[in-house]
């Protein structure tokens, strides 16, 4: 799960086009022969999807979007029950808990270590980080272990996931990406999925926190600020 130097186009990467993924995107480009977005009808999906189209032809780099509209339905979520369902306020656990998709992480992992390693890859890229610990267990520390050895173990070639800002914040992902001259504009992070951010909901807070911590101005647009 370490990261590594190389020029070798070893990996796929999860990305959603949001702001998180998108700096791994660009801090591991010369590594990263696919980017994977995963369509599981959340709310925000047809935003996110476009921002990551745009990123990926920028940099040259193949891009999936793969269906998975069985979690509608399925693997019940507020992400996936319109904008109306999704909580304003503070990103924390109490507040943020009904945006958890169930095992969303492990099941999308698993689909990217198969197309990885149907294409030859070695490596699957993800940009969980150390805000998401508290909320979502599939971003936590001991799932990104276990799911490395769980995929190391299922294939062939022994894939392995690189999760390089679990013990990040989302201010040092910020500083990463604009250090880089990443255009944060283009990315998207709205639970609601309206055109513009709305300013409220747990994500666009925590993305409005994060650059004021980093001490940089945040290029977003949003219909409410803090």
């Amino acid at each position: 799960m370490q990261q590594t130097t190389s020029s070798v186009k070893d990996s796929a990467i999860i990305y959603s086009g949001g702001l998180d993924s998108t700096t791994l995107l660009y801090e591991e480009q010369q590594r990263i022969a696919l980017a994977i977005t995963f369509d599981y009808g959340s709310n925000h999906a047809q935003r996110e999807i476009a921002c990551a189209r745009h990123h990926c032809r920028q940099l040259g780099i193949e891009h999936l979007v793969v269906d998975l509209s069985f979690f509608k339905g399925n693997i019940l979520s507020s992400l996936t029950a319109g904008a109306d369902a999704i909580p304003d306020g503070n990103y924390d656990d109490g507040n943020m808990h009904s945006t958890v998709v169930p095992f969303r992480n492990g099941i999308m992992l698993s689909v990217a270590c198969g197309i990885a390693e149907s294409r030859g890859l070695t490596h699957v890229f993800i940009a969980n980080h150390g805000g998401d610990h508290a909320i979502y267990p599939d971003c936590r520390p001991a799932f990104i272990k276990a799911m490395n050895a769980a995929m190391q173990a299922g294939t062939y070639e022994g894939v392995t996931l690189e999760a390089p800002y679990t013990d990040l914040t989302k201010a040092d992902i910020v500083r990463r990406g604009t250090a880089m001259g990443i255009d944060y504009a283009t990315t998207y992070s709205c639970y609601k999925g309206k055109e513009q951010h709305c300013g409220t909901c747990g994500t666009c807070r925590e993305r409005q926190e994060a650059f004021a911590e980093a001490g940089i101005p945040d290029p977003t647009t949003y219909q409410s600020k803090l």
